[in-house]
C-alpha cells in the first residue's frame, strides 16, 4: 500500500484527494464556527475555551497540520512529475471547460498563496490564543486573553490592510477549492457525461460556502470598526 501511495500516480492522487477532503470538512467546520462571531461574541468566546489549548485540540491541531503538510507535499511531487511527463504542460481533467483552464494549470501557485495565506491565520489568531496557552501564559501580546476570540477578529480586521490580504487569500481559496473539489471526484472515477455537471456545481457551491463564509466575517467586522 505504502509503495502504491508513493510510487503510483494514482495513488498521489488519491492521496491529495483524502487529505483535500478532510481540509475541505475541518474548513467548513471553522467556517461554521467563525460566523458565530458574527451573532454573539460571547458564545464565539465559549467555543474559543472549549477548543483552546485542551488536548483534544491540541491532537486535532497537529493532524491538520500533517494533512497540511501532506497535501503540499504530494502536490509538489505531483507538479514535478507532471513537468518531467510533459514538460510545461499540467495535469489536465477529463473535461477540458472554457474558464477553469487557468486554475486547472496553476494549481500549484494558487497552493502556495493558500499556504502563505494560512501562515499569516497562523500568525493572528493561532499564536495569540492556543500558543499563548500551551506556553502558559494568561494575555497575549495585545493584553488580551488568548480565549477572546472575538476581540481578536475585531482587532484584526480593523486595520484595512488585513482585510485586503485575507480578500486575496480567500479569492485564491475560492479558485484552488473550485477546481481540488471537482478533481478529488474525478479522481475517484466519478468524472463521466452524466454526473459532471452535477459534481462541478456541487465544488462550485463547496468553495463558494467556504470562501463566503469567511469573508462575511473578514468584511463584517471591518465594517463594525469604521
Amino acid at each position: 500500500m505504502s509503495c502504491f501511495l508513493c510510487n503510483s500516480s494514482l495513488g498521489k492522487k488519491l492521496v491529495m484527494s483524502v487529505t483535500g477532503c478532510c481540509l475541505v470538512l475541518f474548513m467548513l467546520f471553522h467556517m461554521s464556527m467563525n460566523l458565530v462571531a458574527l451573532i454573539s461574541a460571547e458564545a464565539y468566546n465559549m467555543i474559543c475555551a472549549f477548543l483552546g489549548a485542551n488536548w483534544y485540540a491540541v491532537v486535532a491541531t497537529a493532524g491538520l497540520a500533517a494533512l497540511v503538510v501532506l497535501h503540499f507535499v504530494y502536490a509538489l511531487i505531483l507538479t514535478i512529475d507532471n513537468y518531467r511527463a510533459r514538460g510545461t504542460q499540467r495535469y489536465a481533467v477529463t473535461v477540458n471547460e472554457p474558464g477553469v483552464e487557468w486554475a486547472s494549470k496553476n494549481m500549484l501557485l494558487l497552493g502556495v498563496i493558500v499556504v502563505v495565506g494560512l501562515l499569516l491565520h497562523l500568525c493572528h489568531f493561532w499564536s495569540k490564543m492556543m500558543f499563548v496557552e500551551l506556553i502558559g501564559q494568561h494575555e497575549n501580546a495585545l493584553g488580551l486573553s488568548p480565549t477572546d476570540g472575538a476581540a481578536l477578529i475585531e482587532y484584526t480586521f480593523s486595520k484595512w490592510y488585513n482585510v485586503v490580504l485575507y480578500i486575496v487569500w480567500l479569492v485564491a481559496l475560492w479558485l484552488h477549492l473550485n477546481h481540488g473539489v471537482w478533481s478529488m471526484f474525478q479522481t475517484v472515477g466519478w468524472a463521466n457525461d452524466k454526473w459532471y455537471p452535477r459534481l462541478k456545481c456541487a465544488a462550485k457551491v463547496v468553495s463558494t460556502l467556504v470562501v463566503l463564509g469567511f469573508m462575511a466575517v473578514v468584511v463584517a467586522f471591518f465594517i463594525r470598526s469604521l
